[in-house]
């Protein structure tokens, strides 16, 4: 950053304070640590009232210290190309009707608040209701670092059984959403995506509403002609704005479509690949009836802690998968 004419570029200044910055936060909790270390051995020896309720404080914060530390370690498993960037979530119902949109609109819920413990900022991307309840599908920006390292676990179907509150019978019933997960793409990226492999439509939005949001053709939709992948945007104010977040969304599924090629084996293996979104293809299964249990099928992981879960306790889930894929891998 010294290097004469270092600041000339801004766009590869920008990519190279913002690597900085993410050094810095890990390097500093572990001097952190180091410290509360040393103070911890020094006072090993004391035996007087006040100096045996600091070493129990100190204790304390060790403790804490430690569970930063482990999660920092665990970082060094978020190695992928784009794991440190933020991550664009898609929720998607799937087979059970009213059911399913119910069960998308708890998902969405879920990693709303799974992203405000850990800081992250959510922006509204694009949002169709369900035609009785719930929403049909979803998709958010998961603004933070290590967001997409994170939430690619989450990628898959997951099935939701309870006691339907649409029935009047109060019969169970079965509801399947899928979930997909890509990066946010920055502008530095090198995924080149060519003019002429790309039909953009323009048409009104659906959503709330807004200024000027559903008097014009300001949504825009993106089809990528060689592969037919699709990406959509509707929720910001001009058309421009949108396009520029549908290119986005693209080239994020474009990189993912491009890992999954690579990958493919790997991932029908360990069930990470796309799939029907109906029975026998879920990753992860949420029973509230007739007892309450939510297990990952990849792991094995469980608990009967559900209402903690859905209220977006799922590191354990992440986090025991991520380990397993690193196994596997490395």
């Amino acid at each position: 950053m010294s290097v004469a004419g270092f600041w000339d570029n801004s766009e590869q200044s920008t990519k190279v304070v913002r690597e900085l910055k993410s050094l810095k936060s890990s390097v500093e909790l572990w001097e952190v640590a180091r410290n509360k270390y040393q103070e911890l051995h020094e006072l090993s020896g004391i035996t007087t009232p006040l100096e045996t309720e600091l070493a129990a404080e100190l204790n304390r914060n060790l403790a804490i210290l430690t569970q930063e530390t482990e999660r920092l370690e665990f970082k060094s498993l978020l190695g992928g190309q784009f794991d440190r960037n933020s991550a664009i979530l898609s929720v998607n119902a799937g087979a059970g009707g009213t059911e399913s949109c119910d069960w998308v609109s708890m998902l969405f819920r879920m990693y709303n608040r799974w992203a405000q413990r850990h800081g992250y900022e959510v922006k509204s991307i694009d949002m169709l209701p369900g035609e009785e309840a719930g929403i049909k599908n979803a998709t958010i920006l998961i603004e933070g670092e290590y967001a997409y390292g994170y939430l690619k676990a989450e990628r898959g179907v997951h099935r939701l059984v309870r006691i339907s509150p649409f029935d009047s019978n109060k019969r169970r019933h079965t509801s399947f959403a899928s979930v997909d997960v890509i990066p946010e793409i920055t502008e530095d990226a090198d995924i080149e995506i060519e003019e002429k492999d790309l039909r953009i439509d323009v048409y009104r939005s659906k959503g709330a509403g807004g200024q000027s949001v559903n008097t014009t053709d300001s949504a825009v939709r993106i089809t990528h002609i060689p592969t037919g992948i699709v990406a959509q945007c509707q929720n910001e104010r001009s058309q421009h704005q949108n396009k520029q977040t549908a290119l986005k969304i693209l080239k994020g599924r474009l990189f993912e479509f491009e890992q999954e090629k690579k990958e493919k084996e790997l991932l029908k293996q360990y069930g990470v690949e796309k799939k029907k979104i109906e029975w026998g293809s879920q990753i992860r299964s949420y029973v509230l009836h007739p007892y309450n249990l939510a297990k990952d099928h990849r792991t094995d992981i469980e608990t009967g802690d559900t209402a903690k879960v859905l209220d977006g306790g799922i590191d354990e889930f992440i986090e025991a998968f991520l380990r397993l894929s690193a196994e596997i891998k490395g």
